[in-house]
């Protein structure tokens, strides 16, 4: 695209001039700006798939160590190589977020249906939780709507959805608080879809966050002292894999109040 030379002529043909100049400068800018994002894109995959391949590595052969395939380790070794397994295991799923955030940016998540029941996949999510809400001593409660069809939906990633979520309810619920995961059926815009709420009673967000927290790398507390670190994609990519599906993902919270996570799914991915 080239700009036009500015000839003389009238007012009006020289405002026209200079107004498509400014509209082939800002499309010039919007391809400049897409296909550097594209790039960035495509960099964090690679990086990701680069760091992944050694950091497994690392996690395995420090299990092996653990557990004594290389020979007899006493206590003071055991907890060292505990803390080195895991640093890495935090290290390799903060590379696995970035890599799953690349793929929505690149509009390569594909969707793998299967049927499943919601509370089978919520009584999957807390077992796999216990340890951190039995720490804790968070009360965790589940309440499905009676004759809940099954769903006909990627159930990896909606799992993935609701595991993000629960796993910022028990970050940033305080010992001795409740979080509460409940499904039910809804009419929006005269549409039914499924909707599913992650609650807690945690410290709360602040109404002007609520649409930040949704951005890429974006963080509440983004200051190096903060108590919880990740990479800020977590609602990030939870937002992909809820408008991969067609949802909606939204929350209701005030700080002090804890917090109410809501994303839905329409109702053709309810198996009749």
């Amino acid at each position: 695209m080239t700009l036009k030379q500015v000839e003389t002529g009238s007012p009006w043909d020289l405002q026209l001039t200079a107004l498509e100049n400014q509209s082939l400068e800002a499309m010039r800018l919007i391809n400049d700006l897409r296909v550097r994002d594209s790039l960035k894109t495509q960099l964090l995959s690679n990086i990701s798939h680069d760091l992944r391949t050694p950091l497994t590595a690392i996690v395995t052969h420090a299990e092996m160590l653990r557990d004594g395939m290389l020979g007899e380790v006493n206590e003071a070794q055991r907890k060292s190589v505990d803390g080195i397994i895991a640093g890495g295991r935090q290290v390799l799923n903060m590379v696995n977020e970035i890599l799953t955030y690349a793929k929505g940016a690149g509009n390569q998540h594909d969707l793998v249906i299967s049927e499943f029941t919601l509370d089978d996949l919520i009584e999957q999510l807390r077992i796999l939780n216990t340890s951190l809400l039995t720490r804790k001593d968070l009360d965790f409660s589940a309440t499905v709507e009676s004759r809940m069809p099954q769903l006909r939906a990627d159930r990896q990633k909606i799992a993935h959805i609701l595991g993000n979520l629960l796993g910022n309810a028990m970050a940033y619920t305080p010992p001795g608080g409740s979080i509460w995961v409940k499904g039910r059926m809804e009419l929006h815009e005269h549409t039914p879809e499924l909707v599913i709420e992650v609650g807690d009673t945690g410290v709360g967000i602040a109404p002007e966050h609520h649409e930040l927290i949704f951005r890429e790398f974006e963080q509440v507390d983004s200051s190096p002292s903060r108590a919880h670190h990740g990479t800020g994609l977590g609602l990030t990519i939870a937002r992909q894999l809820v408008e991969v599906h067609g949802g909606r993902i939204w929350l209701e919270s005030e700080p002090g109040r804890g917090s109410r996570f809501f994303f839905s799914l329409p109702a053709s991915y309810l198996a009749n």
